[in-house]
């Protein structure tokens, strides 16, 4: 099929945008047209996403689409002519997150439906800089319902004809963030570093001590962790520096974790994991994140704050009565001798220095 061909065909079937149809370059004309072909084929298989392509003229409000799947129209209950405008008054809000420079941290970044109209230029221009969207838009939708719906994107520009196209593709996860919410409402996480709470990985202990015991794991391994000589952040640069090492910690902690690893905090400035494992696969545990911590680069108002921290690990095949309160008790006993033996170590075992 040649290239008119392609066109044709699509402007035969039901087309909505204004490309093909338009006063544009072959260029843009035959991508729109083989991005569509190639759509249409992906939504007749019946895939978990929405697809759609959508474009924009740099100095125009109005983003329409060139495409959208057959998904979107029944989710917003409108006709596809009418999706670009129901979408936009459907909107919540929209939300992004990112990581900051300095730390590392993700921010989430929220503009209520009504703050997207100033926002719209910054956002286009974001877009076509990075070359691509990632974000989340919370719509009200038919029969009172709340969707949450993720946004992802290629962005390409077509500088002769003063356009952007995105290709992207919509995914329902009403799911996920309805749990974020669902948690955050019941403090199963902790506000300021977002990692789960004490009670919540004491629960998950017990779940694992019952496991073990009905001999459906072999062992696992329980690590406090203590952030070391962390009173004299708070006394020199105050104590939002100290709430920044936290949230930086808990960050770098989150990153290094696999997916049998659950790390918590504990209280003050003490964090507690989890680990699937023997006693050896804790301690290698600990060190990546006693090393990741030492290397942290963490600023606060001009200062750069170094830190380390301390941990204690414990396995469950190490105690002859397994009980969440001995678990603890040993791994705590030695965090106190890797406070002892200098700090910024990791003690696994009761006996002489490591």
């Amino acid at each position: 099929m040649t290239e008119n061909d392609q066109i044709s065909d699509v402007l035969s079937s039901e087309y909505i945008g204004n490309i093909l149809s338009g006063n544009y370059s072959a260029e843009l004309k035959n991508r729109v047209a083989e991005c569509i072909a190639a759509f249409r084929s992906f939504d007749k298989t019946g895939p978990p996403v929405i697809p759609y392509i959508s474009a924009w003229q740099e100095n125009e409000k109005q983003i329409w689409y060139e495409y959208v799947g057959g998904k979107f129209s029944l989710l917003l209950d409108c006709s596809v002519s009418e999706i670009a405008q129901v979408f936009r008054e459907s909107v919540i809000d929209r939300r992004v997150y990112k990581y900051q420079d300095v730390d590392d941290r993700i921010k989430e970044v929220v503009i209520p439906h009504n703050e997207l109209g100033g926002h719209r230029k910054d956002l286009r221009a974001e877009g076509k800089k990075s070359g691509a969207v990632d974000a989340v838009y919370k719509l009200a939708v038919p029969y009172d319902k709340i969707v949450w719906l993720k946004d992802q994107a290629n962005v390409e520009k077509f500088e002769q004809d003063n356009i952007c196209i995105s290709l992207g593709c919509l995914t329902v996860v009403t799911m996920e963030m309805e749990l974020k919410s669902f948690l955050e409402r019941i403090g199963y996480l902790d506000e300021l570093t977002q990692l789960p709470k004490r009670n919540a990985l004491l629960r998950l202990l017990d779940m694992n001590i019952g496991q073990m015991q009905r001999k459906q794991i072999n062992d696992f391994v329980f690590l406090m962790i203590d952030i070391d000589y962390f009173k004299s952040v708070n006394d020199t640069y105050g104590h939002q520096a100290g709430d920044h090492v936290l949230q930086t910690l808990a960050e770098v902690m989150i990153a290094m974790k696999r997916k049998a690893d659950e790390i918590g905090r504990y209280g003050g400035e003490e964090f507690c994991a989890l680990s699937a494992g023997n006693i050896r696969s804790g301690f290698e545990f600990a060190e990546r994140l006693r090393r990741r911590i030492e290397g942290a680069l963490i600023e606060f108002n001009d200062h750069k704050i170094s830190t380390t921290v301390s941990v204690g690990v414990a396995s469950a095949s190490e105690l002859t009565e397994l009980t969440a309160d001995k678990l603890i008790e040993r791994a705590d006993k030695r965090l106190y001798l890797a406070k002892q033996r200098g700090r910024n170590r990791v003690v696994w075992s009761d006996g002489p220095d490591e």
